[in-house]
């Protein structure tokens, strides 16, 4: 039927796999396929399973079991024999049935550590693997190794199996354990109606993850440093797991989806700007460049809240307004209110920004996934998040290190408080919130070290009675100053700066705020100024261009040296000597000669977090998980 010689095939693939064997040896590598028998020499494996007859991909077949086979192929599984040999006939008979009839049988494997060995069908793997075929079905066992909680390979391959465990997919493979876990939680609602007889594990594999697969590799994402899963998981994030992949939208947004996932691994965190002198050094290139930077721009600004009844907007609404005066007809501003906190929120952040902003800032991490899928649908408007969290090559984030000034109201509150006991509403515990958790409680300890702060979390960021009810707790816990509490605050201060939250002192007799002693303040017009002068001048064009790889991850993330997050206090109602150490810190942390978190700091299990004479990195202040050791956690 085909007019082919398989003798002639069989020694091209010989002549193939003794260049493979030859080139190794020359760089003291063996040549020789892999054996799992060899591997497993010094491995402790626990058990067995038995998992049935699956569709595997060839790539993952990386060599033998029996030691004796290795020999008689090249590392990638060529056939290293003689054409005239028993092997090289066997060979080329498989060969010519692969092309008549296709090799139906499946071969016998073992798999350790989601990699495949073979038991039985090596000459069948090899055929298939000449004519770079994808896969190939093959029974399973399973060996386990021994878990090992310092082995990261290990760790992973156990979430691995527990995610086989509840699916029985085997060709999702993430890059961390924790990936898995957020995998499933995205499963448990996926409820795809069908008439199918399979799981729905089963259908999303057929239906979702394999058409993600396919579209995303003939996108080019087998060059990329992370797994296809990987891929899947950063695109369910942003927009769910549908029933059935819509295949035309994915098609649309996989360049710009696959951009973002060149930059998803490890070894490409983001630039953290923590002074707006980085932003200077590069206008002053850009002016002796024959970069082009636009005229004027169109500046838009998304609210959660109304400007009347947020503070939080209202301090963002104070630099819209700021830098419309201070930059004049170069830019244009519009603003929208009380945007929707769930799922419509993208709808109206992409209408709003199709009115023809050239850039948009969302104010509220609330907004991050949503402003990530409008940046990538609409790559020329440039989109900035609100949030302390990892930004993307599509979205860059901005925010303050609050951690400064709560470190100094926390100096405040552990010199007034009398009963040594503090409390703290807090929204949830994320990174951004705990590190000002840990420095408010680090400030404490600075006047008393015997303090206590007690938190609490409210779970939302504007609900007054959520609040004021857990505050209440605290008090009757002892607290007798409660920060971060949400309040009507002296309007003289709101009106300047739009203070959302103050630490206050408790009337003792009607248990309620009695004087507003401090709060850190945002001046997001500074903040402002800077990012859009960058643009104007092009400097942030340069910043996040990259001269080889594409768009760099950017954070703005600066404190109070930048002059755009700052300390209200309430001097007249603060001791002079109090007042006179909180000058001196806030300038000994302006001018880099202390760091709230500088070391030791021991958290609340008793473990030395910071050694003495060290700080903590910005990265590691960024991903705090931890807490010091005087938190109590109120639940």
């Amino acid at each position: 039927m085909f007019d082919v010689n398989v003798h002639e095939i069989y020694h091209d693939a010989k002549n193939k796999g003794k260049k493979e064997y030859n080139r190794l040896k020359s760089k003291g590598l063996s040549g020789h396929l892999s054996s799992l028998d060899g591997i497993l020499k010094d491995i402790e494996i626990v058990g067995t399973a038995y998992l049935g007859t699956y569709e595997i991909p060839l790539k993952k077949v990386v060599g033998t079991y029996y030691h004796s086979r290795r020999m008689t192929f090249s590392k990638s599984f060529l056939p290293l024999e003689s054409e005239h040999s028993e092997f090289g006939s066997k060979w080329s008979a498989l060969c010519k049935a692969h092309l008549t009839e296709g090799i139906r049988d499946p071969i016998k494997v073992y798999e350790y550590m989601n990699f495949y060995y073979v038991v039985e069908g090596n000459k069948r793997v090899s055929v298939l693997k000449y004519y770079d075929a994808v896969n190939v079905r093959a029974e399973i066992t399973r060996l386990i190794p021994k878990f090992d909680s310092e082995d990261d390979n290990i760790v992973l391959y156990y979430a691995f199996m527990g995610f086989f465990k509840v699916t029985k997919i085997i060709n999702i493979w993430l890059s961390k354990p924790y990936r898995y876990k957020r995998l499933l939680n995205y499963l448990e609602n996926y409820n795809p109606e069908t008439k199918d007889e399979n799981t729905k594990y089963e259908f999303f594999l057929k239906e979702v993850y394999m058409p993600f697969r396919r579209i995303y590799l003939d996108g080019g994402g087998e060059e990329l440093p992370i797994t296809t899963g990987d891929a899947f998981l950063l695109y369910a994030r942003l927009y769910g797991i549908s029933d059935v992949l819509d295949k035309e939208h994915v098609k649309t947004i996989m360049p710009n989806l696959i951009k973002e996932c060149s930059r998803y691994g490890e070894q490409d965190e983001p630039e953290i700007l923590t002074t707006t002198g980085d932003m200077d050094r590069v206008a002053f290139f850009d002016a002796i460049s024959s970069f082009i930077a636009p005229k004027n721009i169109k500046v838009g600004f998304v609210y959660a809240r109304t400007i009347e009844r947020s503070g939080w907007t209202y301090s963002h609404e104070l630099g819209r307004q700021y830098i419309e005066s201070t930059f004049g007809d170069r830019i244009t501003t519009g603003y929208i209110e009380e945007v929707p906190e769930d799922a419509s929120a993208y709808d109206t952040i992409k209408d709003f920004a199709a009115e023809g902003y050239d850039v948009v800032f969302t104010t509220s991490e609330v907004y991050r996934k949503a402003t990530l899928k409008c940046a990538m649908e609409m790559p020329k408007v440039k989109f900035f998040n609100c949030s302390g969290n990892r930004p993307y090559v599509h979205m860059t984030n901005y925010f303050g290190r609050t951690y400064e000034p709560r470190f100094l109201t926390g100096i405040i509150a552990g010199a007034l408080t009398k009963t040594g006991i503090v409390g703290y509403a807090a929204t949830d515990p994320n990174p951004e919130v705990i590190s000002c958790i840990n420095a408010f409680a680090q400030g404490m300890k600075m006047t008393n070290p015997d303090s206590k702060l007690l938190v609490t979390w409210t779970g939302e960021w504007n609900n007054p009675k959520v609040t004021t009810d857990l505050c209440q707790e605290m008090i009757n816990r002892g607290a007798d100053l409660i920060s971060n509490k949400n309040l009507m605050v002296p309007r003289d201060v709101t009106l300047k700066y739009g203070v959302y939250s103050m630490l206050c002192d408790i009337d003792p007799v009607t248990q309620k705020a009695k004087n507003y002693l401090a709060s850190p303040i945002w001046k997001w017009g500074r903040f402002y100024e800077k990012i859009i002068s960058s643009i104007l001048n092009g400097s942030y064009q340069r910043m996040i261009s990259s001269d080889s790889d594409g768009q760099k991850l950017i954070n703005f993330w600066w404190g109070m040296e930048s002059g755009v997050i700052d300390l209200y206090a309430a001097e007249d109602k603060l001791p002079p000597d109090t007042m006179k150490l909180i000058k001196l810190m806030k300038r000994l942390i302006i001018t880099d000669q202390f760091h709230p978190f500088a070391g030791p700091i021991m958290d609340r299990d008793g473990e030395i977090r910071v050694f003495e004479d060290e700080v903590l990195s910005a990265e590691a202040i960024l991903t705090m998980d931890w807490y010091v050791d005087n938190v109590e956690i109120v639940d």
